[in-house]
C-alpha cells in the first residue's frame, strides 16, 4: 500500500501539471484566435469599404445614364424649335429645354461629387490594404512563435500522459475510480499532503490517531473534513 500511496501522490502531481499545460495550451490557442480575429476584422472593414465604393459606382453610372437621357432630350427639343409655328408652343419647348439644361447641370455636379467620393474611398481602401498586408505579416510571425510554444507544450503533454498511464496501470481500479471522482468534486485535487497533524488541502487539523496511521502506510486514509486522499509530505515520509 505504501507504494500505491506514493504512486497516488505522483499521479496527482502529474495531473496537476497536465492541467496547467492544458490551460497554457488553451490560452495560446485563444491568443492565436485573437490574432486571426484582428485580421478578419481588418478584412471585414475593407470589404465594407469596397461595398461602399461599388454603391458609389452604381450611383454614378445611374447619374451618367440620366445625364445622357436629358442631353438627348435637349438635342431633340432644340431640333423641334426649328419646326415650331406658334409662339405658345415655342415658349413651352424653350421652357422644357431650360429645365432640362438645369437638370443636366445638377447631374454633372452630382457625378463630379460621386467621382471625388469614390477617389477618396479608393485611397482609403488602398491604405487599409497596405495596413492589412503589414498586419498579416506581423501576425503570421506571432502565430508562428505561439505555434512553436504549443508544439513544445504538446511534446511535454505526450510524455506526461505516457507516465500517467504507467502509474494508472499499477494502481487498483477501485482506487483510480475514487481518485477520478474526487478530482471532479474537488477542482482537480484528489490527493493532498498531511503535515504537522493537518490536511494541507483544507487546512483542518486531523485526529491524532488518524494522522499517526499515515506513518504506517498500510492503508488509504482520507481527510474527514474534505474527503481527499492523504499522503505524508515527502520530507516526513522519507525522514
Amino acid at each position: 500500500m505504501r507504494k500505491n500511496l506514493q504512486q497516488l501522490g505522483e499521479l496527482q502531481r502529474i495531473d496537476l501539471k497536465l492541467d496547467g499545460l492544458q490551460g497554457e495550451k488553451q490560452a495560446m490557442l485563444a491568443e492565436i484566435a485573437a490574432l486571426e480575429e484582428k485580421v478578419s476584422g481588418a478584412q471585414g472593414a475593407i470589404a465594407a469599404r469596397n461595398e461602399e465604393l461599388a454603391a458609389l459606382e452604381a450611383e454614378r453610372v445611374a447619374l451618367d445614364e440620366n445625364l445622357a437621357t436629358e442631353t438627348e432630350n435637349i438635342t431633340r427639343s432644340e431640333a423641334r424649335l426649328k419646326e415650331i409655328k406658334t409662339q405658345k408652343e415655342y415658349q413651352a419647348v424653350s421652357k422644357e429645354i431650360s429645365t432640362a439644361k438645369k437638370l443636366t447641370t445638377e447631374l454633372e455636379e452630382q457625378i463630379l461629387q460621386k467621382g471625388a467620393q469614390a477617389e477618396e474611398l479608393q485611397k482609403e481602401i488602398s491604405a487599409q490594404q497596405e495596413n492589412l498586408q503589414a498586419l498579416e505579416q506581423n501576425i503570421a510571425a506571432q502565430k508562428g512563435e505561439v505555434e512553436e510554444r504549443i508544439a513544445g507544450l504538446e511534446s511535454g503533454i505526450v510524455k506526461d500522459v505516457a507516465t500517467r498511464e504507467e502509474i494508472v496501470k499499477g494502481l487498483p481500479a477501485t482506487v483510480i475510480r475514487r481518485y477520478t471522482m474526487l478530482r471532479e468534486q474537488r477542482r482537480g485535487v484528489a490527493v493532498v499532503e498531511a503535515k504537522d497533524g493537518s490536511c494541507l488541502g483544507c487546512n483542518m487539523n486531523l485526529p491524532p490517531q488518524l494522522y499517526n496511521t499515515l506513518f504506517r502506510g498500510d492503508e488509504l486514509i482520507t481527510c474527514p473534513h474534505c474527503q481527499r486522499m492523504l499522503v505524508l509530505s515527502p520530507e516526513i515520509a522519507n525522514g
